[in-house]
């Protein structure tokens, strides 16, 4: 290799290639395959439905990484070694919006919105850096913080059970529910001393429900969480960056031993089969929420710009506005993808920046070759069929640490924020969380504001975003400067 090739344009040999394409794949697998069961489970869809979104998943993620790193036109592609993955900060919306429009039309209107949104992103791109002045530390700190502190309640609820439907806590006690259905026999008779039952009339649940929270499967989480803890104190290098990826191995093989996880779907799925675009019918288009989404694509491109900026520092190659608004065009490229193809709004992956600076590897091939892997996995339903099959309390030891290392890094840029002399800096904070925590803690606090504006005050990711710019601006101004933003990505690596 002549040695006026810089290190991030070298073509490694094809061995290590592989190699060091696998460990970037495995260190972002867990983040990849989290946002696709979470919001397929929130939708309510069947379990080969779930599957196919993780499989598109894993292909988009591909794509998107290919374009990003190999680079496509002089329009898309940042050039760099750049895994891209699904961003958390969709992940509250997209849930919320599920939430309301469960099954295959929730998914269109998810989808919709993701286009429109990335469509929207591409031409926001080279705007970004007029941007950057309203995004200081103290706001994506904030926000970020409460993107975590959200993600934890998906996390718990896999430990224990959600609080609705066959694992909520109380179920309606077989004894009332007989009563009931004879007293309703009753009033079908022509007796005027038994008037009718009222409409809509439920009985309260009162038993406790045995499915929900039962021991073994806390006892499962837990051995989860304490491989994870224990693989990270004790491995070293590349075994430690993939902690959270062996302590779901080590909770699935558990499960499987105690008869606790089944395999049918695994075997009912193929070994091979295509993507193919809007699985789940054409998308719909709603405005309201294509401006959500836009919101957490504009945080989106915001977190980017700073991992670019860290990452250029660290493979000493310098950023130009040009190579900038590619790589932020990506974004927004990938996103509309991700759309097309049934899956989700994508940015980089700052661990796998951080594993860039573990290896000391620049080369951005090394990401085209993970971006091919990702892709092969894609392709692969059986794989996903057996992602898919892990009950969700053996996601849950690890979701508590991928989701609270998300809060955790917000703390750890919120760390590098200017309290003792600017301490307006902490209204900042304080009231921008105690907005992101509303729907968490109140969430029929809307009931009797207008129905159209639910879908932006129904995420504490948005009220969070909006009330930390505002507050900021107030209180600092909209002055930035791109060694603090850069910092901040710095500090951001676990995100």
């Amino acid at each position: 290799m002549s040695s006026t090739v810089h290190p991030v344009d070298e073509v490694l040999p094809l061995p290590r290639l592989a190699t060091l394409g696998i460990q970037h794949v495995l260190v972002m697998y867990a983040g990849a395959i989290a946002v696709p069961l979470i919001v397929g489970r929130a939708l309510n869809l069947e379990p080969h439905d779930v599957a196919f979104l993780i499989s598109a998943d894993l292909f988009c993620c591909g794509i998107v990484t290919l374009i990003q790193s190999f680079g496509v036109t002089q329009w898309f592609g940042i050039k760099m070694p750049v895994m891209m993955g699904v961003t958390f900060a969709a992940v509250g919306p997209m849930v919320a919006m599920a939430g309301a429009n469960p099954g295959a039309d929730g998914a269109r209107l998810i989808f919709g919105s993701i286009i429109g949104a990335g469509v929207i992103g591409i031409f926001l791109a080279p705007l970004v850096g007029k941007m950057l002045r309203f995004f200081p530390p103290v706001v994506t700190g904030t926000i970020i913080l409460v993107i975590g502190v959200t993600l934890m309640r998906v996390g718990i609820q896999w430990v224990f059970g959600v609080p609705v439907g066959l694992t909520a806590p109380k179920l309606v006690s077989p004894e009332h529910a007989e009563w009931l259905k004879t007293v309703q026999s009753f009033t079908t008779g022509a007796n005027p001393a038994i008037p009718p039952i009222p409409a809509g009339l439920q009985l309260a649940p009162s038993v406790n429900n045995p499915g929900y929270a039962p021991l073994s499967h806390i006892g499962i989480s837990v051995l989860v969480l304490i491989s994870i803890l224990l693989i990270a104190k004790y491995g070293r290098g590349f075994v430690s960056n993939i902690a959270v990826l062996l302590g779901i191995i080590v909770g699935g093989v558990a499960t499987a031993l105690f008869g606790m996880m089944h395999f049918d779907n695994v075997a009912k799925a193929d070994w091979f089969a295509l993507i193919s675009p809007f699985h789940f019918g054409m998308p719909i288009f709603d405005p309201i929420l294509i401006a959500t989404m836009v919101l957490v694509m504009i945080v989106s491109l915001i977190e980017s710009t700073g991992m670019f900026l860290a990452l250029s520092d660290l493979v000493e190659r310098k950023i130009t506005p040009q190579s900038l608004s590619a790589g932020l065009r990506t974004d927004g490229l990938g996103t509309v993808i991700g759309g097309i193809f049934n899956t989700f709004p994508y940015t980089s992956f700052s661990q796998n920046v951080g594993l860039v600076g573990v290896t000391g590897v620049k080369s951005r091939f090394v990401c085209v070759a993970a971006g091919v892997i990702l892709i092969i996995f894609g392709l692969i339903p059986k794989m996903s069929a057996l992602v898919e099959s892990l009950p969700t309390f053996v996601l849950g030891g690890a979701g508590l640490v991928m989701f609270g290392m998300v809060a955790a890094t917000g703390i750890r840029i919120l760390s590098n924020v200017d309290f003792k002399h600017k301490r307006n800096n902490l209204f900042v904070v304080a009231v921008s969380l105690g907005m992101g925590m509303i729907p968490l803690i109140a969430p029929s606090y809307m009931m009797w504001l207008p129905h159209a504006i639910h879908p932006l005050i129904e995420s504490g990711i948005l009220l969070a975003t909006m009330s930390s710019i505002v507050l900021n601006a107030f209180f600092n101004g909209t002055v930035i400067d791109e060694a603090e933003l850069r910092e901040a990505a710095m500090t951001a690596e676990a995100h």
